[in-house]
């Protein structure tokens, strides 16, 4: 089959489990790879209940036969994968979003397997990469846990360091600490929170109010034009040494092609060279030299040589020696007989509609998005002319436009329960009648940022970007 499930903005779980609910009552579920690798389904089945496909029509928007009938054909396929980018994760229950995703796969067994699985599509180059080394405020590189006393202990002797056994904070939670004045110095690499930040008045209010901050950036961003100091770092793309990861795990190694213009210094040099002010030498920057040492204590990523990236044209983690292929499929292991580690947990989560109502005075659904041409705030794109780009507007539905007598390219005041500006609008058929879209890539233009919601997921740190109540006002002709 083929269709698309037009839903109501935030109303992801109310349908995953709707859908869960047909697969159970239908003897669709993949009751032999339930019973073999899952935990808490009876737990699960038990929660779900409560979702009919009626619950779930008026909830999400959803014809009742429509999610029936997608129920019935993602359990029959033979192979099947959810796929989901911000729509899912930039709301207050970002974490339970995905964990409804992963229940259905888990009860229909599309895991594991080839052409089948969970597939969180990626908006940004090693975002994985990310991740991998480290970049969460909970993991050390390889996901091992900071809280973990055995795992601290390894890395505290390789690194000649006592290591804080407290887990750090997320973004939102150093902003919340901004505003407590717990958090007085900030070292920014590479990103540019001011323009990206969910309310950002708050974020630029509580960034300006800092004792010192450190900005490393490719560019001269909104955000580095707030600094004390600005370090000009490298593109990483053709002026670094090192690896990237992408969305399926595969590790490859980046060459420079050139070197950093005058004046500017590949990002780890900078790092390194910080640290030699401040008193620790930590030697010759070398990227496979860093390499070596994370593949040390990283047991995921052990067998992936500078040698063996080149030889193979890169390398899907976990790998765990240099004899090992790297593992095609993540969670293939649940398919072993014997099963091979722990059991994977059925989630039993609740609908939460978004924190922003829809009421009279704010009748109409924004969600914020990005562009095919441009990217994020617009610091790398916006450099550079694009045959498709167009100035920012306030995308409307055919009737919502008509609804307030608006016309294509007229001027309106838009405002949510935070801030207003103003921009022009666009009338779109692909929107349907109370739903609006507006992207973040123009600040310069429209400071969209300023009517997000900073409510965020407790789990994840997340914003709910996907999910602002506006009004919409037309602006007297001058």
């Amino acid at each position: 089959m083929r269709a698309w499930l037009g839903l109501d903005v935030g109303s992801d779980i109310s349908l995953a489990n709707a859908m869960a609910r047909e697969i159970i009552h239908a003897g669709l579920a993949n009751e032999k790879f339930v019973r073999h690798a899952s935990s808490g389904f009876e737990a699960y089945r038990a929660a779900v209940e409560k979702y009919t496909l009626e619950r779930a029509e008026q909830e999400t928007g959803v014809p009742a036969a429509l999610i029936r009938d997608t129920a019935h054909g993602y359990a029959k396929a033979e192979r099947a994968q959810l796929c989901w980018t911000l729509g899912i994760t930039e709301h207050h229950n970002a974490v339970d979003n995905v964990l409804a995703l992963i229940n259905l796969a888990l009860l229909t067994g599309h895991v594991g397997r080839y052409g089948s699985g969970i597939n969180p599509l990626r908006g940004q180059n090693n975002v994985q990469g990310g991740g991998d080394m480290g970049a969460i405020p909970d993991r050390f590189p390889g996901f091992l846990h900071v809280e973990n006393d055995e795992i601290r202990a390894k890395f505290e002797k390789a690194w000649g360091a006592t290591i804080d056994a407290k887990r750090g904070l997320h973004v939102t939670g150093m902003f919340e600490a901004m505003e407590h004045g717990k958090l007085t110095c900030l070292y920014v690499l590479g990103e540019n929170p001011v323009a990206s930040e969910a309310d950002a008045k708050r974020a630029s209010k509580l960034m300006s109010a800092l004792e010192f901050l450190v900005v490393q950036d490719l560019f001269y961003t909104d955000t580095a034009k707030l600094a004390d100091v600005v370090l000009p770092g490298a593109a990483g793309w053709c002026e670094s040494e090192g690896t990237v990861t992408n969305s399926e795990r595969r590790v490859q190694r980046v060459r420079a092609a050139v070197a950093p213009p005058a004046g500017a210094m590949d990002d780890t040099a900078i790092l390194y060279a910080v640290a030699k002010r401040m008193g620790h030498d930590w030697g010759d920057p070398a990227a496979e030299k860093i390499w070596d040492e994370l593949r040390s204590l990283s047991p995921m990523h052990s067998g992936m040589s500078y040698r063996r990236l080149e030889e193979l044209g890169g390398i899907q983690w976990p790998c765990y020696d240099e004899t090992h292929p790297g593992e095609q499929y993540l969670h293939s292991r649940l398919w072993q007989e014997p099963l091979i580690g722990p059991r994977a947990p059925f989630s039993c989560v609740e609908f939460a509609p978004p924190v922003d109502r829809l009421t009279p005075e704010f009748p109409i659904r924004l969600t914020t998005g990005r562009r095919l041409d441009s990217y994020n705030t617009g610091a790398q794109s916006g450099k550079y002319s694009s045959p498709l780009r167009r100035p920012e507007t306030l995308d409307l539905s055919p009737e919502d436009s008509l609804r307030y007598a608006l016309r294509e390219g007229e001027r309106v005041r838009i405002r949510s329960r935070r801030g207003a500006v103003e921009a022009p609008v666009h009338i779109d058929e692909r929107l349907r009648p109370g739903l609006a879209f507006m992207t973040l890539h123009f600040p310069e233009q429209v400071r969209t940022n300023d009517l997000t919601i900073e409510a965020t997921d407790p789990k994840s740190g997340t914003s709910e970007f996907k999910a602002t109540a506006i009004a919409i006002e037309k602006l007297q002709d001058k």
